[in-house]
Order: structure tokens, then sequence, then C-alpha cells
């Protein structure tokens, strides 16, 4: 069975905002491994398009820092499955997930391999909801930014979690890595 990781960056105030964090080499290579410890990553509609416009080849040359490329290959190359039931379509290495949450991505979940990875804010909170989520990783950026969506906001109970990793970043930033107690 391959465990359902979710991982998301998140200022000291609870800010989400993609835009908020502090990005940097380290960030970034943190990122790719994460992503290269999974077979595929699990996105809803709007963390999806907003990565595709991001991070899809071909790049413009100049339109990033020599070191985002490693990440920016990474995710490119990367299986996606989309969860929407907006979208009619989806390319970028992609497959739409339709139909009921829950038995979709059990089903994924139910498949041989190294894992899954989701990140994003919707999505993750109804894998929350479900029980699906395997290991949650909060990367906490040292800034306040006064604004943004939270996460989680509106979980129906508490999820009680234990702390099983823990890595500090010359940048301030820590990431820390949590599993449910079950």
């Amino acid at each position: 069975m391959r465990p359902l990781r979710y991982s998301i960056n998140v200022t000291l105030d609870g800010c989400c905002d993609h835009r908020a964090g502090i990005p940097d080499e380290e960030l970034h290579r943190h990122a790719a491994e994460s992503i290269a410890r999974a077979d595929a990553l699990l996105f809803g509609r709007v963390t999806y398009q907003m990565m595709e416009d991001a991070w899809r080849a071909p790049w413009r040359p100049g339109t990033m820092p020599e070191w985002m490329e490693p990440f920016a290959r990474t995710i490119d190359a990367a299986k996606k499955y989309v969860v929407s039931s907006s979208l009619d379509r989806v390319d970028w290495n992609a497959e739409l997930v339709r139909g009921d949450l829950e038995t979709s991505v059990r089903e994924l979940k139910q498949q041989s391999g190294k894992g899954l990875f989701t990140g994003g804010v919707k999505l993750p909170m109804a894998l929350a909801e479900l029980g699906l989520i395997d290991e949650y990783e909060f990367v906490v950026h040292p800034r306040l930014v006064g604004h943004g969506p939270s996460l989680f906001a509106g979980l129906s109970k508490p999820l009680d979690l234990e702390l099983v990793d823990r890595l500090e970043y010359g940048s301030g930033a820590v990431a820390m890595r949590y599993e449910p107690r079950r």
C-alpha cells in the first residue's frame, strides 16, 4: 500500500499562500526530494493549475534561478492525478480522478509503489477528514504576513499528530513531519 504524504509551506502566523514563503535553494532541493519519494502527485484543480503554470516545461531562459531547475524538472516529469469535477481534461502527465473521493484515493493507495504526494489546501482538508493522509509535513517559514488562507479551517474534529522528524534550514525555516496517532 502506498502512503499518502502531504506537504505545505506555511508562515508562523498560519498563512499558506504560496507567495508568502521565502524561496531558497535548500527548500527547493528538499521539495524536489520529497516529490521524488513518490510515484505520483495528487492535486486538486487549483493546485494543479497553479503548479502547471509555474513548472511545466519548456521554461523561458532567465525565468528562474538555476537552483530552481532541479525542482522544476522533478515536478514536470512526475505522474499527476487531478481531483476535479470542473475540468474536462488534463495533460502534463496527468489523469483526472472522478467519482467518490474516498474510493478513488483508496484505490490509488492500494497500488504498489513508493507513495503519493499531495499539497494545497482544499483537497488535503477533504483527505484529512477521510483519514487518508499518512504523513503531514509543515514547512514553517520565519515570517509573519498577516493575511492569506489558513490550513484546515473547519476541520470537523481534532486530528492528533505525532512528530516523527524535524529539519532546520539555513533560512530559519523548519520542516516538521508528523504521522496521525492511530
